[in-house]
């Protein structure tokens, strides 16, 4: 783990779920002012500088935040729950793509599909590896295979943010099957 591990968590609730946990806000594209982030996050009682708030963009793993061009905004590039748009781009996705979930969704899953629950987008992965990772966290992961292009030329539409996760809307049960073949 990282030395800013738990800021980080905190930075991401406040840009990606609740605002009002640092008392600030987020204009419509989830943008922040940094002076006014800083001031809100020592405020609830972590300890921040510009210095910090650098290191953690530039090293999360996850790669969940940016900067505006000129440094004086921030925003989570996606995983949002709260309604903003963060100006993704529509993008063709690749033929395959992946979704890491738990074993305990897969049922309500194979029923209804994949919806995004409480974001504003289910989140899809280019590699079974990296979804692996992500299924791992929410319990006994499972993969599993999205027919994308298919979803894509029916008219589905896909979006590729900053850090690299692919979005879309909701995934149709009859685009996915399990990586493994059945449970």
């Amino acid at each position: 783990m990282g030395k800013f591990d738990k800021l980080s968590v905190f930075l991401s609730l406040v840009l990606r779920h609740n605002p009002g946990a640092a008392n600030i806000t987020v204009d419509e594209h989830g943008w922040a002012d940094v002076e006014e982030l800083l001031a809100g996050v020592n405020g609830a009682g972590w300890k921040i500088d510009r210095k910090i708030l650098e290191e953690i963009v530039a090293t999360d793993s996850k790669q969940r935040y940016s900067f505006n061009q000129d440094g004086t905004l921030i925003r989570a590039n996606q995983g949002h729950s709260i309604p903003v748009d963060v100006e993704l781009k529509k993008q063709e996705p690749p033929e395959i793509l992946y979704h890491g979930t738990a074993d305990r969704f897969l049922d309500a899953i194979e029923r209804e599909g994949i919806k995004p629950m409480s974001r504003l987008y289910v989140h899809l992965s280019k590699d079974a590896d990296t979804a692996f990772k992500v299924g791992k966290r929410h319990g006994t992961p499972v993969v599993l295979k999205i027919h994308s292009g298919e979803m894509h030329r029916s008219g589905q539409e896909f979006y590729l943010s900053e850090n690299g996760v692919w979005l879309t809307k909701q995934v149709d049960v009859m685009y996915f099957e399990r990586l493994n073949g059945g449970k």
